[in-house]
């Protein structure tokens, strides 16, 4: 397997070409719209926010999946077109119609995404008067383009490819990613595009992209708002003419995992005004749901948060998230934590072993693991997340300014 995050040479998918343009949705001075043509007969599978107040395109992309296979996926910065109503599904069709008019498809093979301020009206005319350009543009080596016009808060674009050999013969996975804030597990809280020149049928995809997306996205965390807005798309154009089965998948979705992973933790890299990136890892849960609720109390502790971007090892502050997290009948004296390699809690308080200056060594990296043992049971959960800085408070109250 060969993995590639170098965003300058993201290789391309046999079957998708990719076009961006310029449509001053929101910003004046950068794409802000980007194109993805699907080959004939490709499979798409896709996954969306659970949000019930989801934005148009949402409604408008589900409702097309039901009704036949995707061509063209068009995705739009800077506006979310959610909490629109009526007057947003009628906008996100107007693009899908001038889509299929310029390219000569059904309205019902175009999946509208959009990303950016909640409750304004999008610009259809705006989006309209750049489709022919995106025709013109159409190529498959413009995968760092569609990461760059995709990004709202990111301050950098996000891609990876992979290539992995499956019976002898190469397939190649390229996806691309956006979103850094409004980040929380709730299937996948942002916008990704995920192709493959593999062959896999609908209901395999659908499982592999299920698979994937819950042990990635779904892991992640910046500070547990979900958005309206997201989208997770995987594709299987077919064209390398390697069928994936029940016999090769094990190879293929650990390529996929990968790609999945790689995305994820790059949101997490770049989360808004972000400077540490963290790992949670709660071991030895009565089960799954005791495991997640830990993890997430952590994660979502802005005292914690703040602590690892001061690198203060203030480790009473994630002592008391595990221990407001609902864990019925908690043990203290028998649970440990450790920062990095560090013990710091054992036995119902800070661990013997521990001081000052080792909890500062680890809280001074950029990559830092928090492990907490809860002594019982066997479940288990890893999640990423990051640290909380100025930036993010800056970025999130100036967002519209």
């Amino acid at each position: 397997m060969n993995i590639l995050e170098d965003i300058n040479h993201l290789l391309p998918v046999a079957g998708i070409n990719i076009a961006t343009a310029a449509a001053n949705i929101c910003y004046s001075d950068r794409t802000d719209l980007a194109l993805i043509e699907l080959a004939p007969n490709s499979t798409t599978s896709a996954v969306f926010t659970q949000n019930a107040f989801c934005a148009a395109p949402v409604l408008v992309a589900k409702q097309h999946l039901k009704k036949t296979a995707p061509r063209y996926l068009l995705i739009n910065a800077g506006n979310a077109n959610a909490g629109t109503g009526q007057g947003g599904i009628d906008a996100a069709m107007a693009c899908c119609e001038s889509i299929a008019s310029v390219m000569g498809c059904d309205a019902n093979q175009v999946l509208p995404f959009s990303t950016g301020v909640i409750g304004e009206n999008l610009p259809v005319d705006k989006i309209k008067k750049v489709i022919p350009d995106l025709k013109i543009d159409l190529n498959p080596h413009h995968w760092m383009a569609a990461a760059n016009a995709i990004m709202t808060t990111d301050t950098v674009p996000k891609g990876v490819s992979c290539q992995v050999s499956i019976g002898n013969q190469v397939v190649t996975i390229t996806g691309i990613a956006k979103g850094v804030g409004m980040i929380r597990p709730d299937m996948a809280t942002m916008l990704a595009y995920i192709t493959t020149d593999a062959k896999v049928e609908q209901a395999l995809l659908d499982t592999c992209l299920e698979k994937s997306v819950g042990q990635s996205f779904n892991r992640i965390t910046v500070d547990g708002d979900t958005s309206t807005n997201d989208a997770c798309v995987l594709v299987a154009t077919g064209q390398s003419k390697v069928a994936i089965s029940e016999l090769n998948l094990i190879e293929f979705q650990q390529a996929l995992d990968k790609v999945f992973e790689t995305l994820a933790k790059a949101l997490v890299r770049d989360g808004e005004g972000a400077t540490k990136l963290i790992t949670i890892n709660v071991t030895e849960a009565q089960n799954a749901k005791e495991s997640d609720r830990v993890a997430y109390t952590i994660a979502h502790s802005p005292l914690v948060k703040t602590a690892f971007f001061a690198n203060d090892p203030n480790w009473g502050r994630i002592l008391a998230a595990v221990g407001r997290a609902g864990v019925k009948d908690l043990d203290i004296n028998k649970l440990k934590i450790f920062l990095g390699d560090v013990c710091i809690v054992e036995n119902g308080g800070r661990s013997a072993s521990y001081t000052e200056a080792l909890g500062q060594k680890v809280m001074n990296e950029s990559e830092i693991t928090i492990d907490i043992q809860l002594n019982r049971g066997q479940a288990s959960s890893q999640i990423w997340t990051c640290d909380f800085s100025y930036d993010y408070v800056k970025i999130n109250a100036e967002y519209r300014s």
